[in-house]
């Protein structure tokens, strides 16, 4: 035609234009657009259903309903509440070969915009109710359909069977309904405490839920809403099978166990785009190692008959472990409401390793073992140790489901489950916060002495602390709360003496302790058998080689 018009003189002008045909992301094949009728959910006109404490139309309910909803994290909000003013009317129909049908009639010859276009009738919609519970959604499919859902209520011929699909975003956004309301275990409300996905679901599942739900029920189908962000490799690059840089789950499982890729996932701000690698999981299995062996010396500790103690009874130290369980016990429960896994964890696991393993178990590692069985000291230990255990356990039940489990049935001997059990309610009056701030004090200057004993240490002229007896130079208000303690054992020293004297020039201090020093001085007396003390009193009792705390254990234990 083009050859035919220049011929005739008949073309003003004629070229090549190279043309980039729209292609499906996913299958890379052409995009065929058709002008085809869809039906729309009219998001701006009141629903007329009588549900309107929240609004009228699903755009109002919405809307309302999203402010009264908690976002996790807050910036959910503002993004739904935008795509939610801005969005148009909800396109429901797909024409697929697949899918769960708009099971409509409409009436032949009739103009969409006519009263009577969409037939409404309750004892059809009845019918097909009835046989999609019993057979399914093919029964729409089925020859005969419309006779057999029209027949004897309205002329069959005289409608149009609509074989278009439903969307499969209200497929998805009607979960609530069949999950929480129609199930015996469901929730009363049929409003779920929590819906949780990725970030691009706010545009997705989030958004079809509370459209359908604001249309059908006139509110919200959640109470939260938790949002994360997308898992890369260690690099921050996003995994790819062509780049080689996938992390397989059922790999780290088979490697580490299911624990691990699970407290990996508690460590992480999941509120961004979360790295993981071989580098970040031997991190994390590091961590769990860690809280595994402070979970073998508590069972170990209180293997056996545990004797209860009052707190009033039990020794300073353990009334402070008390108290800090009790300012623990309301971060996890604060933070598992406020789905703040991180915060959990890291609290729990600084507590574990740092205040427990570092300093409380390495100070009663002596009462445990070379107390008496009957010695207070070592069964208010003993108690605490049972009453930090349980906690612990529930605490990271809901992290380290697994662990958690075995340290149960360690504990129990195989009666129940962790997972079955609240987290045990916790005294307020473990509260006591002037003994906190006294130990403050305590574990300040604790801390000086521990590094002027590791100088000494790491010049070899001690191999332990119990080597030990030195001098701590105080003021006078610190050396009267250091005196109400017995301060060697706290410092696993075999002696230690407290002055209000001036320090030495050559007295060890720390930068940030200015009023604390330390004079090192080597422990004198013999080595106790026993309890590895050196102390002047060994060898004056009647078992050989021994102190005379560990005379009077031997004695009792016979």
């Amino acid at each position: 035609m083009i050859d035919k018009l220049a011929e005739v003189g008949g073309l003003l002008a004629r070229g090549k234009i190279k043309h980039s045909y729209p292609h499906s992301w996913r299958s890379k094949a052409p995009v065929i657009y058709r002008n085809t009728p869809q039906w729309f959910a009219a998001i701006d006109q009141a629903v007329g259903d009588g549900q309107d404490t929240h609004g009228k139309t699903i755009r109002e309910r919405a809307l309302t309903e999203i402010d009264n909803v908690k976002w996790t994290p807050k910036s959910g909000r503002n993004r739904l509440h935008a795509m939610m003013e801005q969005r148009p009317d909800w396109v429901l129909s797909r024409q697929r070969a697949w899918g769960v049908p708009l099971t409509c009639f409409t009436k032949k010859g009739a103009l969409p915009t006519a009263d009577d276009f969409l037939l409404r009738n309750a004892e059809v919609n009845a019918r097909i109710a009835a046989a999609f519970e019993d057979e399914g959604a093919d029964a729409w499919y089925e020859e005969g359909a419309k006779e057999r859902f029209l027949g004897g209520i309205v002329d069959p011929d005289a409608y149009d069977q609509v074989f278009d699909i439903l969307d499969v975003w209200f497929d998805s956004g009607s979960t609530h309904a069949f999950v929480l309301r129609d199930r015996e275990d469901g929730t009363e409300d049929g409003i779920a405490d929590v819906y949780m996905e990725g970030t691009d679901q706010h545009r997705g599942w989030f958004h079809s839920s509370l459209l359908q739900s604001c249309g059908t029920n006139g509110r919200a189908p959640y109470r939260n809403v938790v949002t994360h962000g997308f898992t890369l490799d260690e690099k921050g690059m996003k995994m790819s099978k062509s780049l080689g840089n996938t992390i397989v789950p059922e790999t780290v499982v088979k490697q580490y166990g299911a624990d691990i890729l699970r407290l990996w996932v508690a460590q992480t701000d999941y509120t961004a785009d979360q790295r993981i690698g071989p580098e970040i999981l031997k991190g994390v299995a590091d961590s769990y190692r860690r809280l595994r062996n402070t979970f073998r010396y508590l069972l170990g500790a209180v293997d056996g008959d545990v004797t209860p103690v009052e707190p009033a009874d039990m020794p300073e130290l353990e009334r402070w472990v008390l108290h800090r369980l009790s300012e623990l016990d309301g971060v996890v429960r604060d933070g598992y409401s406020s789905f703040d896994f991180q915060g959990v964890f890291s609290a729990v696991f600084n507590f574990a390793t740092v205040e427990l393993s570092a300093f409380y178990f390495d100070i009663r590692k002596d009462a445990l073992y070379c107390d008496a069985p009957s010695d207070p000291r070592r069964q208010a230990a003993r108690a605490t140790m049972q009453l930090i255990l349980e906690r612990l356990n529930a605490w990271l039940a809901p992290i380290l489901v697994f662990t958690m489990d075995e340290v149960w049935q360690e504990r129990t001997g195989g009666e129940g489950c962790i997972h079955l059990e609240d987290i045990p309610a916790t005294p307020a009056a473990w509260q006591d916060a002037a003994l906190a701030e006294k130990w403050a004090t305590v574990r300040r200057v604790r801390r000086v002495v521990t590094g002027a004993l590791e100088v000494q240490r790491r010049e070899k002229v001690i191999g332990a602390s119990l080597e030990a007896a030195p001098t701590v130079f105080v003021n006078a208000d610190v050396a009267e709360v250091l005196k109400t303690l017995d301060f060697d054992d706290l410092c696993i020293t075999s002696g230690i003496a407290v002055s209000t004297d001036a320090a030495p020039a050559d007295a060890f201090t720390l930068d940030d302790t200015s009023d604390v020093a330390v004079s090192f001085a080597m422990a004198e007396g013999d080595k106790c058998q026993r309890c590895w003390k050196i102390l002047p009193d060994v060898g004056t009792h009647a078992h050989t080689g021994v102190c005379g705390r560990c005379d009077a254990a031997l004695s009792e234990i016979g």
